[in-house]
């Protein structure tokens, strides 16, 4: 088990962040890249178990819904299927067997700011964590911000 972990502080309230993160099928209007998501079984962008599948620089992606605080404003959500990515991305490494990510928001009270924290915890062939962990680890990042490019031109 490897994680990949990022955190920054959003120049946004943290009620602004919440609202467009916790519907989990609104990934296409925050994460640059997302082209089309979908809730399978007719449930809730807020109903834990709800399955996601959404398309991803062009690949299909299939993920469940495994915690969701409104009260804590955190998600949690975990990989059902193999990540089906590109091996130029990570040249001979396998897929993570497993993978569960969080995002979760605190209050920063100074300038009503937004704390988060977005991990990724990944069960990979041990020779393959390294390669998975330094994907994820910059694939993070830049999810991130693009969140906050997002928030900033709602503001505009």
């Amino acid at each position: 088990m490897t994680t990949a972990y990022y955190s920054t502080v959003l120049n946004h309230p943290l009620e602004t962040v919440w609202t467009l993160i916790r519907d989990f099928n609104n990934y296409p209007a925050y994460i640059e890249g997302v082209s089309e998501s979908v809730i399978e079984d007719d449930k809730g962008g807020d109903e834990v178990g709800a399955i996601r599948r959404f398309c991803y620089l062009g690949n299909w992606i299939r993920q469940r819904l495994a915690g969701h605080s409104d009260q804590g404003h955190s998600l949690t959500y975990a990989g059902i299927e193999p990540l089906p990515f590109p091996s130029e991305l990570s040249p001979g490494a396998t897929e993570p067997t497993r993978y569960e990510g969080t995002m979760h928001l605190l209050p920063v009270v100074e300038g009503n700011r937004t704390f988060i924290e977005w991990s990724v915890q990944l069960d990979t062939a041990p020779q393959d964590a390294d390669r998975w962990q330094a994907l994820f680890q910059s694939w993070i990042p830049d999810w991130t911000h693009s969140l906050e490019r997002t928030l900033d031109r709602k503001d505009a």
